[in-house]
């Protein structure tokens, strides 16, 4: 939740004149709703892709406040994060409901971004594995098999959104396994492509990008900065 239309769209004239034509990574930006059609302006045409942070799982109807895939893909979008740990933990957003979502926004032609990872306690019990297995189970349980390839996955450890702490390349690369293994439990995996998000900094990047199993980045703070943003984006595309 930050940014205005106008700050907004300042940031995403600042990352385009940054990275605009950088070969060799996807980039998607992800404003809120409010400023999506101000920043869908500067990026019309560009490399650099539009992405909504939710979406609701109905095309339409009686859901005040809440924005529709067909919305989204109306105001240029490609992409929307799925089932982020704030919208679990703040607004009762359950892993069943995350699947409804990514069924919609495959059937919209919109790539599922889908969040999951366990908090602190889970971790210090040892729980990781079983609740980013029943996440990812759970987002992928409804979604049509020929539409999975578009899926992608961000591991994104609770205890380490906003805290300045990360998991280690290789701890990350190992829940980015278990998730591609438990996605293909359910549903062919190929094609599936795994991020790691968490604190992501363009001092800590190339720890992650060195893991063949994790694809790039789901970048929260760090994304507010273009500079931060753009170094990030050039060490994926190396």
């Amino acid at each position: 939740m930050h940014l205005t239309r106008e700050t907004g769209a300042r940031l995403a004239r600042d990352v385009l004149a940054a990275v605009g034509e950088v070969a060799g990574a996807e980039v998607i930006l992800c404003p809120p709703a409010t400023a999506l059609d101000a920043v869908a302006r500067v990026l019309d045409g560009t490399r650099i892709g539009l992405g909504a942070q939710t979406m609701h799982w109905e095309s339409q109807g009686a859901y005040t406040g809440e924005i529709s895939a067909p919305m989204l893909v109306d105001l240029g979008c490609r992409a929307v994060i799925l089932g982020h740990s704030e919208r679990r933990q703040y607004f009762g957003e359950r892993d069943e409901d995350v699947g409804r979502k990514v069924r919609a926004a495959l059937a919209h032609g919109l790539t599922p971004i889908v969040c999951v990872g366990e908090g602190l306690d889970e971790r210090r019990r040892g729980g990781t594995d079983t609740v980013v297995s029943r996440q990812v189970a759970a987002a992928v349980a409804m979604a049509p098999p020929e539409r999975l390839a578009a899926l992608v996955v961000a591991y994104e450890p609770i205890w380490a959104i906003g805290t300045g702490l990360t998991a280690t390349g290789a701890e990350a690369a190992r829940v980015a396994a278990l998730i591609r293994t438990r996605i293909g439990a359910v549903r062919d995996a190929e094609g599936v492509r795994v991020l790691y998000g968490g604190s992501v900094k363009p001092a800590n990047i190339g720890e992650f990008l060195e893991e063949p199993g994790i694809d790039g980045a789901l970048v929260g703070g760090a994304s507010l900065d273009a500079e931060a943003f753009a170094a990030i984006v050039r060490a994926a595309a190396r």
